[in-house]
């Protein structure tokens, strides 16, 4: 917590950035859901699994938030800050199983050479994510700089990768689009290896 931020504010913001977080994430499931769909693609199902642990990781953030900010007890003394340590664990675990369903999708979709149709519908899509995710991050930047707030700047940090992610998902439904269909399958790999 700054100095110059009361704890009222601080507890108000970081909660204010953390339901952000989730509901950007909703969004963004609900908008990929639909372009896989249509698409078939294979890329577009990366980005949603991503959005799928985003949305995790960021209620998992947001409850471990809730739960820090809880004042010390008899039970623990110096309070439950601890909380987001055992929340990051969880989040790990989450998406070492979720890149593995995605690689094997993804190895699936380069052997049996998938074609990606409407590829319009997906390229859309993944420029809204990337716009809805850099109004997010620009957000909790904001709350960062008045707050301090090591959760929401850790949770900053993922999403940022989320736009350089998004943005190569809407290079391979570009190079799909073009006939490359390869490309599809092939960075849906690399996403789930990242």
């Amino acid at each position: 917590m700054l100095n110059n931020t009361t704890k009222e504010e601080y507890e108000r913001l970081v909660q204010l950035a953390g339901r952000a977080a989730v509901s950007a994430a909703a969004l963004l499931i609900i908008v990929k859901l639909i372009a896989w769909i249509v698409t078939g693609s294979s890329s577009i199902l990366a980005a949603l699994t991503d959005s799928l642990m985003d949305i995790t990781t960021s209620i998992i953030n947001l409850l471990a938030i809730k739960i820090a900010l809880q004042p010390a007890d008899d039970k623990h003394r110096f309070g439950h800050g601890k909380a987001e340590s055992i929340a990051g664990l969880a989040q790990a675990a989450f998406i070492c199983g979720s890149a593995l369903f995605l690689l094997f999708n993804s190895i699936s979709a380069l052997i049996n050479k998938q074609e990606v149709v409407a590829s319009s519908v997906g390229i859309a899509v993944m420029v809204f994510s990337v716009l809805v995710t850099i109004a997010l991050v620009t957000f909790q930047s904001y709350i960062v700089k008045k707050t301090g707030s090591l959760a929401i700047k850790a949770d900053s940090l993922h999403y940022r990768t989320d736009i350089a992610l998004n943005g190569t998902v809407l290079l391979a439904l570009i190079l799909s689009g073009l006939g490359w269909y390869w490309a599809d399958g092939l960075f849906a790999i690399a996403v789930s290896l990242y």
